[in-house]
């Protein structure tokens, strides 16, 4: 069990990798696909939150008071952690090793959610191989998509594409860790899946309203806003239909 499990997450993670190792092994095209890619993660963004996170959190228990409020406190969270390294950033000096706060909340929120994401195939290999080989399915249809607009998110605030690939292995490993914590405690572990999941429906929400769409709106130029727009649109589309595969 524990192996099967492991593999199919550790496969789920490179999955994601490999979607973005072409856009990367041109560095000038990505940047001038930079306006797609951020207005994708938008519609990714937003789609996961609320076609999959927040339905699948309704389907299962309900969207309770105490799920609202984690979600509300998620994005309350990462505004007081953004204002905090606005801060920091202020009052030291800014060197070249510092990170765009948008680059920190996008890394924070998505390794959430790859923690849950690996929870959740480590969950169903408990209960059936079987059903463990088509949720990591599930997951992989669902996360190479997002991981693409993450590079995107993190070229944009500044990172070389290169550390942008290895900022998002590193996010994506965190399923790992969520694989092998509800392996290793199972049940205990079960409950810790809604507040997780909220917190990154949270995440979500706040990084494509507050940091990603005020961002698009600096172009005024038809081109690219008709990129945007493309890239907002598709961003929707793809996760809604994963729907068809989930």
């Amino acid at each position: 069990m524990w192996g099967s499990t492991l593999a199919a997450v550790f496969a789920v993670s490179l999955i994601s990798l490999v979607g973005i190792l072409g856009l990367v092994a041109r560095e000038a095209l990505l940047r001038r696909l930079l306006p797609l890619l951020v207005s994708f993660a938008v519609g990714a963004l937003l789609g996961d939150a609320l076609f999959h996170i927040l339905p699948e959190l309704a389907e299962d228990g309900g969207l309770t008071t105490g799920i609202s409020t984690v979600v509300v406190g998620a994005m309350v969270f990462f505004f007081v952690l953004e204002k905090f390294i606005h801060l920091h950033h202020q009052l030291g000096s800014p060197g070249q090793g510092h990170i765009h706060p948008v680059a920190l909340n996008n890394l924070l929120g998505d390794g959430i959610h790859n923690f849950v994401d690996g929870a959740i195939i480590a969950g169903a290999f408990l209960i059936d191989a079987r059903l463990g080989i088509a949720t990591t399915a599930a997951v992989a249809f669902h996360e190479i998509p997002q991981e693409i607009g993450d590079l995107g998110i993190l070229v944009h605030a500044g990172l070389t594409p290169r550390r942008a690939v290895i900022y998002n292995l590193a996010s994506a490993l965190t399923a790992v860790l969520g694989a092998v914590l509800t392996l290793a405690l199972q049940d205990a572990v079960g409950g810790l899946e809604r507040p997780l999941l909220a917190m990154s429906a949270g995440a979500f929400i706040y990084i494509a309203g507050a940091d990603l769409i005020p961002e698009l709106h600096r172009a005024t130029d038809l081109r690219t806003s008709l990129m945007q727009f493309v890239g907002v649109i598709g961003g929707f589309a793809t996760m809604a239909a994963l729907l068809l595969f989930e």
